[in-house]
C-alpha cells in the first residue's frame, strides 16, 4: 500500500501563470513532489495540493 505526504500551496490572484509554473517546477525537481490537485477559484486564487510517496524502510533481519 502506498502512503503519500501532502503539501498545500495557496497562490494569490496577482501571481502570474509563469511564476506559478516556476514555483511548481522547483518543488517537483528539488523536492520530488507531484501535482495531486489544482483548484482555481472565481476570484483568481489557486489552491494546489502536491504529494510525494513516503518510502518506508523494511527490516531484512
Amino acid at each position: 500500500m502506498l502512503d503519500y505526504s501532502y503539501f498545500d500551496i495557496y497562490i494569490p490572484r496577482d501571481t502570474t501563470r509563469e511564476a506559478a509554473r516556476q514555483l511548481l517546477t522547483e518543488h517537483a525537481e528539488h523536492g520530488d513532489w507531484e501535482l495531486d490537485r489544482l483548484r482555481l477559484f472565481p476570484d483568481g486564487t489557486r489552491r494546489i495540493r502536491l504529494r510525494r510517496k513516503i518510502i518506508r524502510a523494511t527490516r531484512t533481519m
